[in-house]
């Protein structure tokens, strides 16, 4: 199988069960949801026993200042925000540091590494092929020029291989996964999505990652018609989408989705997007429009007449507009159905700039805050 260069910096996982919010059969205020969910937010927050770098990025703030970092990797897992903060990753088991870009075999790891080999299965060599498990965290990768590859054996847990078709080409495909955490990783020039969430997946975060040329960057459920995808919710957070991007950061479709605290640089077509009803909550993001006249929208409601479109609740609050640009907001939005994508606190859109400033995969130095 032909894959990319790329580095790793670590990964870590660990199998846990899903928290999903309940429902009641009550019928109950709208007004007290919301209440519930961000008193719930903030609650999670403070327990996180952050390190206070002073950035205002509450996922770095939590770990990244700490000079022993090498030694408390698994302290990362205590730090996830949003809807995939429950992917602990390691946290109580054993984790894995990739230091061999070269090891490449979906199968076998080398053998000098099979002590390794149940942390390695989960993996999902540069992530050209989908995640079928639960509780990932991916953390601190460059992954790029990924090229479809051809069908192939790969192994999909300690005790099986199984046989795949052709891969996209995507850089991070989550495939009917749960508790996925995408954090400080660089992405640019894939042959499909730079990161995808499709089929059923759900609880997921994509946070600090910086994304540059490429078309289409970020799918978030599969199509309009698998319905499956009506439970899915994402966070897109603290993420930098730079230079050479043209569409979807992200394309959503049917769940609920979490677009906070991003900056937008460069657009050629939109910025956010989707069909089949998606419910966008956008908060705290700075949006700084092309110069070309007729790109100034940042959003793009595809695949339905007005009439319907008009319907779906996309809501932008407290987001910065430069440039002329322009969030086309629709729908009435009842509160309940925006506490369904609401998943931390927005900070104020004027710290987008430091908040996202070390969005990527990081250099890190033994002995010195990361």
């Amino acid at each position: 199988m032909d894959f990319s260069a790329f580095s790793i910096f670590h990964i870590l996982f660990i199998s846990l069960l899903v928290p999903y919010l309940a429902s009641s059969s009550a019928v109950r205020d709208p007004e007290s949801v919301v209440d519930e969910v961000h008193k719930s937010i903030n609650a999670s927050r403070r327990n996180l026993g952050y390190l206070s770098c002073g950035s205002g990025n509450p996922i770095d703030d939590c770990w990244r200042c700490d000079p022993n970092w090498e030694r408390n990797r698994q302290k990362l897992a205590d730090c996830g925000i949003g809807f995939g903060k429950n992917a602990l990753g390691g946290k109580n088991d054993r984790f894995y540091v990739v230091t061999d870009a070269g090891d490449d075999d979906p199968v076998n790891p080398k053998p000098d590494d099979r002590r390794t080999r149940r942390e390695r299965s989960y993996i999902g060599r540069a992530m050209h092929y989908h995640t079928l498990l639960s509780n990932i965290i991916v953390h601190g990768i460059n992954i790029h020029d990924c090229k479809p590859g051809g069908s192939s054996t790969i192994r999909d847990s300690p005790e099986h291989a199984g046989h795949w078709d052709q891969s996209d080409g995507d850089g991070v495909s989550i495939f009917n996964s749960k508790n996925i955490w995408v954090d400080h990783c660089t992405l640019s020039n894939c042959q499909d999505g730079l990161i995808d969430v499709i089929h059923g997946s759900t609880a997921v975060t994509i946070s600090n990652n910086y994304m540059t040329h490429h078309d289409k960057v970020m799918l978030l459920g599969h199509n309009d018609e698998y319905t499956q995808d009506k439970d899915m919710q994402v966070t897109v957070a603290f993420n930098h989408f730079g230079e050479g991007l043209v569409q979807r950061m992200p394309r959503c479709r049917h769940g609920y989705f979490h677009v906070v605290n991003n900056d937008y640089t460069h657009w050629e077509m939109y910025a956010i997007g989707g069909s089949a009803n998606p419910t966008i909550n956008s908060q705290g993001n700075r949006f700084l429009a092309p110069d070309d006249s007729s790109k100034k929208e940042v959003t793009k409601h595809e695949d339905a007449p007005e009439s319907e479109w008009r319907s779906w609740n996309w809501r932008s609050e407290g987001d910065l507009m430069m440039n002329g640009a322009f969030f086309r907001q629709t729908g009435v939005g009842a509160s309940s159905t925006y506490a369904r994508a609401s998943s931390l606190s927005a900070r104020p859109s004027s710290l987008v700039g430091p908040m996202t400033a070390t969005a990527g995969a990081l250099n890190c130095r033994i002995g010195s805050h990361c």
